[in-house]
């Protein structure tokens, strides 16, 4: 069923009824027409237009495009992706997914991926409105079951967009019987430090009939998922990022710095990369008595973050990271004299991308990105 409601116009997904003027649109613009040999390779440009011309609904372009495509860059990209938990939601019920964000692109694409294998519904996907530089990229996300989070606008009218947020996510879960992937921080984690910002409850209670936080959030059937990349492509630019507002504290990303690192998580090195659905979330958050809202929010915001935590999949670079960062062995047991080798030369090549980098801060921060995730499970 298509939702109607025209409050959500500026920023819901496309409808099934708008899907062929839209790729119509698309197929008349310059630069994606170039990008097609990029993502379909081997495929005659115009047989991917007249292919895509032939799509009259959104499950038709996620299963004739995008599913093949993001097929190809595990191929290329990965050494596969696996996902487990699955088995313990089922299929027929709506789900707000909040997992921590290491990757622009590929976070929601593969999560989409592994519900379209074990046959749920794929989400809808929260998307940023600073990483929609073109409009052709906005159609082609909002194609994707993307609706738009507005970003950066005056206090007020921040106020209200949160507002239409809330009831447009709330809306799809409810009455729409629609999955929602949304991350649990505004932006990813640069340093592999997961954590639920309190501002994304908030922004979902807001929505909400009830006086109780945890009323207004348990509608919504939460389940955190922990996504676990062995290597993430982008690690050294982010911890160049980090250097840059050490350096200058004016320092702010730029739409091409985006864009560079869309293309480095999308076809950069990932290694193994895991998804592990946790369980829902609202028979816990009932055991919270506290009155007080924002006590509320952080206790539902702890039982999220436990779940990512401890869900996350290690893998030996992790525990190699931990060891090297704390000068100790620790987790010895955990890797082998090769995965040391492998691990350090592989940060090597990275931060010899870099131009003029200060190489020990640069090492250290990326050490820190993927000894973060041990340091958090040890919590518990």
């Amino acid at each position: 069923m298509e939702q109607q409601n025209t409050e959500f116009d500026e920023i819901r997904p496309f409808h099934d009824s708008e899907v062929s003027a839209v790729i119509e649109e698309l197929c008349n613009e310059p630069y994606f027409v170039r990008m097609i040999p990029a993502l379909f390779p081997n495929v005659p440009v115009d047989t991917v237009i007249a292919k895509l011309k032939a799509v009259r609904s959104i499950e038709s372009f996620q299963t004739d495009f995008i599913i093949p495509f993001l097929d190809n860059i595990i191929k290329i990209a990965t050494y596969g992706v696996t996902a487990s938990g699955l088995e313990n939601l089922d299929p027929k019920q709506s789900y707000l997914f909040i997992t921590n964000h290491r990757d622009i692109v590929l976070d929601s694409a593969f999560l989409n991926v592994k519900l379209h294998e074990a046959g749920f519904n794929t989400t809808e996907i929260g998307i940023g409105d600073n990483l929609l530089i073109y409009e052709w990229i906005t159609d082609l996300v909002k194609l994707n079951k993307s609706f738009i989070v507005k970003r950066g606008l005056p206090v007020r009218r921040m106020m209200e967009a949160s507002e239409t947020l809330s009831a447009f996510i709330r809306h799809s879960i409810v009455e729409q019987k629609q999955n929602i992937w949304l991350a649990q921080r505004e932006g990813r984690s640069k340093d592999g430090n997961d954590q639920t910002q309190g501002s994304v409850l908030k922004m979902l209670n807001l929505s909400g009939r009830a006086q109780s936080v945890v009323e207004n959030i348990k509608e919504l059937n939460i389940v955190p998922v922990s996504i676990s990349y062995e290597y993430d492509p982008c690690d050294y630019l982010k911890a160049y990022q980090f250097q840059q507002k050490r350096d200058n504290p004016d320092y702010k990303k730029s739409q091409r710095e985006d864009l560079t690192h869309m293309s480095m998580g999308i076809y950069g090195k990932k290694g193994h990369v895991h998804f592990t659905f946790g369980t829902p979330i609202a028979n816990e958050i009932s055991q919270i008595t506290d009155p007080n809202k924002n006590v509320q929010v952080q206790a539902i915001a702890d039982i999220i973050d436990k779940q990512i935590h401890l869900n996350y999949k290690l893998w030996p670079g992790n525990y190699l990271a931990y060891d090297l960062l704390n000068g100790n062995n620790q987790f010895a047991d955990k890797y082998v004299a090769e995965d040391k080798s492998n691990f350090l030369h592989y940060i090597n090549e990275h931060i010899s991308r870099l131009e003029d980098p200060d190489r020990d801060f640069i090492y250290e921060t990326i050490l820190r990105m993927y000894a973060n995730p041990v340091s958090n499970m040890l919590k518990y």
